[in-house]
């Protein structure tokens, strides 16, 4: 008995030392929340300002709902696309928030989400990088990912004042 033994707990043990070295550890990145877990992101508002101001990058702000299908849906299309991942993870400070803020500047046309707004790194707001929304200015849907593109990659150049 002790024969049959040995052999199957030596397979065993191989077998489960070889399955565990190609699994890739990564730590879990709470304050994502599924926008992109390979970004680095702030964890507060305050702290964007400050990293962006620091940095010279803009801060990228996603005002989202957990149990908003609006915001499933886009934030689903975000995470998959590689242009805005890499883009975001390169030229942003980046800040997703369940909550809002006590900047009035960002809810200038209502509190809805899911909105997307940036700040540059004079820390003013840029109104002028809107979605195609007149009545929600700064909403985008899964539609719209290319909208959204244009409009990080403007929000990278600074405004007139700060030339």
């Amino acid at each position: 008995m002790l024969r049959l033994f040995v052999p199957v707990f030596l397979l065993l043990v191989a077998a489960t030392s070889s399955q565990a070295t190609t699994i890739k550890k990564r730590p879990p990145q709470t304050l994502s929340r599924g926008w992109g877990d390979d970004l680095t992101w702030v964890q507060t508002y305050e702290e964007g300002l400050y990293k962006a101001k620091k940095s010279n990058k803009p801060l990228m702000i996603i005002h989202h709902l957990q149990d908003c299908k609006y915001c499933q849906a886009l934030k689903d299309v975000f995470a998959g696309n590689e242009e805005i991942q890499t883009m975001a993870d390169k030229d942003f400070i980046m800040l997703n928030l369940m909550h809002e803020t006590v900047d009035k500047n960002l809810a200038p046309d209502g509190k809805y989400v899911p909105r997307i707004m940036f700040v540059d790194p004079s820390l003013t707001v840029r109104a002028d990088i809107v979605g195609k929304y007149s009545n929600r200015l700064y909403t985008y849907e899964p539609q719209d990912i290319q909208l959204l593109i244009q409009n990080m990659k403007r929000s990278k150049r600074l405004m007139p004042s700060e030339l």
